[in-house]
């Protein structure tokens, strides 16, 4: 089977198309082959040796936290009406790749009426944005301002917002992004590419989900209402929001950082059930906006770190 492999740390072209054994069904395991792999900004700041403090991986190694596809075999000890379903599945690495052997633990079905790209767009973002959102306790009436509203994970909070009933302030950069902002029904947009976007809405923010973080993160704190939450989870533009937590205890502020989103896998897998139960419903449906091949997996990366992305980006093995 086919893989991608990082053979060393550095740029996009770093990721190499390469063949490796196809994986066999154990005990306790099943064999899956992947219909569409998540991929997260993340991977490219690993995959470039930026995270190394963080992340415990060195080249060579095959990327990827999961997707969702088909199974195609069971161990010895699984029940064989496994083979055949969808599912989605969640791995420590090896992902990139069009089948991956994983324990029937990981394992989550896809529900009727899920497709499997939007399956694997929930994997990861709506594990998060259920976790912060759940954590935050937003309530009818309230204002949401969620800062990279038109990520992968943007999109998912400004759907549960809207679907508890608070007004929602969708903040991101650029006339095409605004423009998914406003047809995701966000009541205010604001382009915080803009000086003093933030303005607009200064200290009325109930709760603020921060998905940028750095600079457009301090601005998005000054935003939040005395009494209210600061969820900064989002470092894409190098770090993450260092809000004054004297300032936040001063003004009855709830900081809450990336700290609080290191959940265990029994809560991962919970939330993963009710993200996709929830797009069953028609609540939670992620915005995927591009997808490559696998083996473009270098032109995806490229694409993420360049910005150019809108949405959620999958690969498709």
């Amino acid at each position: 089977m086919r893989v991608i492999e990082v053979r060393e740390f550095g740029g996009p072209r770093v990721l190499e198309v390469r063949d490796a054994p196809d994986p066999a069904a154990g005990p306790g395991r099943v064999v899956v082959g992947m219909d569409a792999v998540d991929t997260l900004f993340v991977e490219t700041r690993i995959r470039a040796g930026l995270a190394k403090e963080f992340f415990d991986v060195r080249p060579p190694y095959v990327p990827g936290g999961g997707g969702a596809g088909v199974v195609t075999a069971a161990g010895p000890d699984v029940d064989p009406a496994w083979v055949g379903r969808r599912v989605v599945v969640s791995v420590d690495g090896g992902a990139y790749a069009e089948r991956v052997a994983v324990p029937l633990d990981a394992v989550v079905p896809v529900p009727d009426g899920v497709g499997q790209n939007e399956a694997a767009a929930l994997l990861h973002d709506g594990v998060t944005a259920l976790c912060v959102f759940e954590a935050a306790g937003v309530k009818a009436g309230e204002t949401v301002l969620v800062v990279g509203a038109t990520g992968g994970m943007g999109v998912l909070l400004v759907r549960l917002a809207h679907a508890v009933g608070a007004r929602v302030a969708a903040a991101a950069r650029g006339a095409r992004k605004l423009e998914l902002a406003r047809e995701l029904g966000a009541d205010i947009v604001l382009d915080y590419s803009e000086p003093g976007w933030a303005d607009e809405i200064r200290g009325q923010a109930d709760t603020v989900f921060d998905g940028v973080g750095d600079r457009i993160g301090l601005a998005a704190f000054g935003a939040t209402a005395d009494g209210g939450t600061f969820s900064a989870h989002g470092a894409t533009l190098g770090g993450f929001t260092a809000a004054d937590p004297e300032e936040a205890g001063r003004r009855g502020i709830t900081l809450r950082g990336i700290q609080d989103v290191q959940i265990g896998r029994d809560e991962r897998i919970r939330l993963l059930r009710k993200a996709l139960a929830k797009a069953a419903e028609g609540v939670l449906g992620p915005v995927i906006g591009q997808t490559f091949p696998l083996e473009r997996a270098a032109d995806a990366h490229t694409a993420i770190e360049n910005r150019t992305v809108l949405a959620k980006t999958l690969l498709l093995p």
